[in-house]
């Protein structure tokens, strides 16, 4: 799909739309920017609808599912007239590319620290303080940030243990009980993977602290303690250094 055809395909498929599709659609139009940030849990509690409907509502826009109709909202917000804070033009010099950096980086430490509660981390010490043992666990880049933490950790003191992938984790959680700990970095906190690992360490007694920047997902409602990281993500930026950044923080706050 073109940039800038999500609105016009919105417009002209609206009247077909039930109800509660409208609802989204409304929704949409009026939060465009924050919404291109939103897990499809978190979507369906702002528009006071169910995760199902907002799936029918893509399939009625013609997407496949949920990501893709996220990032023709994100690529929409990002066409000429429309406000996208991380867009810059072709061809910008050196030292705009430099100063945009350090903005995007201290925006994501400044976010990070608004949003962090300070109960939260006093809570998170305590958890891993108290713990048997540690497990830190993510998937793709989110892993790469949980061995960051473990690396810290493991330097201080011999609990702290990490897994490679989503099979190792699964399998580290089923051997988890009562005076463990999963600590998990996800930035949306809905992953598949991640709340099957989160689901069996759980059913074996032993606690969750993730790290997020989705206050409402699903991972977030099934752990005990959420830190939450305040760099938002564009769809057609994933991975970014900000939202690295804003966990970084975040971690070394707890340290």
């Amino acid at each position: 799909m073109a940039t800038g055809d999500f609105w016009e395909l919105l417009r002209s498929r609206y009247n077909e739309l039930t109800r509660s599709g409208r609802r989204v659609a409304d929704y949409l139009a009026q939060h465009s920017e924050e919404a291109q940030y939103l897990s499809i849990s978190a979507l369906g509690a702002a528009c006071g609808v169910a995760e199902a409907t907002i799936f029918r509502f893509c399939r009625a826009l013609g997407f496949t599912g949920y990501n893709e109709m996220k990032i023709a909202l994100a690529r929409a917000n990002a066409a000429p007239g429309a406000a996208f804070r991380y867009e810059l033009e072709p061809g910008t010099d050196t030292a705009t590319l430099c100063t945009h950096a350090s903005a995007v980086a201290l925006e994501a430490i400044h976010g990070t620290r608004a949003a962090l509660d300070p109960a939260a981390v006093d809570a998170a010490a305590a958890l891993l303080q108290n713990a048997r043992q540690v497990y830190c666990f993510g998937q793709g880049g989110s892993q790469l940030l949980a061995n960051d933490i473990w690396a810290r950790f493991a330097s201080v003191c011999n609990k702290f243990h990490t897994a490679g992938d989503s099979h190792m984790q699964t399998i580290c959680a089923s051997l988890m009980g009562p005076g463990d700990v999963v600590l998990y970095v996800s930035y949306s906190g809905s992953t598949r993977d991640m709340m099957e690992t989160l689901h069996v360490a759980k059913s074996n007694g032993a606690a969750v602290l993730l790290f997020t920047h989705n206050a409402a997902s699903p991972g977030a409602a099934l752990a005990d303690v959420v830190l939450l990281c305040g760099a938002p993500e564009s769809p057609v930026d994933s991975a970014s250094i900000a939202a690295k950044i804003a966990v970084l923080f975040a971690a070394e706050v707890l340290e």
